[in-house]
């Protein structure tokens, strides 16, 4: 049953994420992107978007839409807080417009990744079970339901995980599982972390790390 609301719940957010990106214009400029990246992004993922800080992460080849989201997220308008709080990124997108993001966005996602490592192999083998099976005992959906079996994602909602940051990818399932990140539609993150523990988020994060 978990899986099968799962499905149900990931064809709904893509069906109204397609929607809602069929209306927007699809121009954009790489060269414009890759000068924001080089002046804006590089000191903290580099300038073809492959950080080599474990805090930071990877975005180079993530998918286009996802980061757009997330530049979306980080900024403030109308007066309103973002959607998604930090203080570097918040003050990084505040002077961009939506065509930079949008730029900035297909920039690093038509980079080439150079994918980080599982550095512990016995934690990864868990994870493995995790990400491909989910646990039933305690209702969490095997995660290559919504981020592939590769963890390439499925654009145009859900991020490419393979070969991020164990770091990185532990962080913020933490800051779901706590509230402290809730930008994620419909709750679904925050729902499924809830139900990790920290055991099962540090195994799962290794296991993507070495995921091609």
């Amino acid at each position: 049953m978990n899986r099968v609301l799962a499905a149900a719940a990931s064809v709904a957010l893509l069906s109204c994420a397609a929607q809602a990106l069929a209306q927007e214009p699809a121009a954009v400029d790489l060269a414009k992107g890759k000068q924001i990246a080089s002046q804006v992004c590089v000191a903290c993922h580099a300038a073809d978007g492959n950080s080599v800080i474990p805090a930071n992460p990877k975005l180079a080849g993530q998918i286009p839409e996802y980061l757009l989201k997330q530049l979306r997220d980080f900024k403030s308008e109308g007066g309103k807080p973002a959607r998604r709080q930090n203080p570097i990124m918040n003050g990084m997108v505040a002077t961009l417009s939506d065509a930079d993001m949008r730029s900035l966005a297909a920039y690093f996602g038509s980079q080439t990744l150079r994918p980080a490592v599982a550095q512990d192999k016995e934690l990864a083998a868990q994870g493995q079970k995790l990400y491909r099976g989910g646990d039933a005992v305690t209702g969490v959906p095997a995660c290559a339901g919504c981020h592939g079996p590769s963890g390439a994602g499925i654009p145009i909602e859900f991020p490419r995980l393979g070969g991020q940051f164990s770091e990185y990818v532990e962080a913020q399932l933490k800051a779901f599982k706590s509230g402290a990140r809730a930008n994620d539609p419909n709750e679904m993150m925050r729902t499924i972390a809830a139900r990790m523990s920290d055991q099962q988020i540090k195994a799962v994060a290794q296991y993507v790390a070495g995921l091609r």
